[in-house]
């Protein structure tokens, strides 16, 4: 078992939840959290359960960094709007997190790896950076020989989940367009997020 592996499977236990939705997640058999004591169910803190709402958040997008978080917190507090959606308009807005929607990937780690081995084209140009923001009506392909390779072509087969309406994708030729910034109730997150939460926990 690979050390990506294992952290995967300790992020879904920790956080309690099936946060990817995916059927090997070992929560299925063991809905508890790890350790000697993660049996007991205790009651969170107001503090505990933004720490929670934003730790889901961030590790979701495949564990962003901490400092790079908080800085997309930051700019979603500098844009008007609602401070909650405009964090989720820029998570959404990520590269890895674009190829994992389409389908291009089976997980935003495999994703995240695909952008940065440079499989992915933007409106045409090689770009290899995962956090690069994606702009409405952006083109993203999958590049030359990785259209063949069996890991893209495996996730783009799968039933678990769907292709979201804010973006297009042409299965066949391997691309796709991003329409528009979702709002969280387009984002098809496997489990309950809460942004208002992460928002209370960085302003408190």
């Amino acid at each position: 078992m690979t050390k990506r592996l294992e952290a995967k499977h300790k992020i879904d236990r920790r956080l309690g939840v099936n946060l990817w939705g995916r059927a090997k997640s070992p929560l299925n058999k063991r809905d508890y959290r790890p350790g000697q004591h993660g049996q007991r169910r205790t009651k969170p803190s107001d503090f505990g359960t933004q720490l929670m709402a934003k730790q889901r958040l961030r590790f979701y997008y495949g564990n962003i960094g901490e400092r790079q978080f908080h800085r997309y917190y930051e700019e979603a507090v500098r844009r008007r709007g609602d401070n909650g959606e405009n964090l989720i308009q820029l998570l959404e807005r990520r590269l890895d997190a674009v190829v994992y929607r389409l389908k291009f990937a089976a997980t935003v780690f495999e994703s995240r790896q695909i952008v940065s081995h440079g499989h992915i084209l933007v409106n045409g140009k090689r770009v290899t950076i995962p956090s690069y923001q994606v702009r409405d009506e952006d083109e993203i392909e999958v590049r030359g020989k990785a259209k063949q390779f069996a890991s893209v072509l495996a996730a783009c087969q799968l039933t678990e989940r769907d292709v979201p309406d804010y973006l297009k994708v042409d299965v066949a030729a391997l691309k796709g367009t991003f329409v528009r910034a979702p709002g969280l109730a387009d984002v098809p997150y496997p489990v309950q997020m809460e942004p208002n939460l992460v928002v209370e926990y960085y302003s408190r």
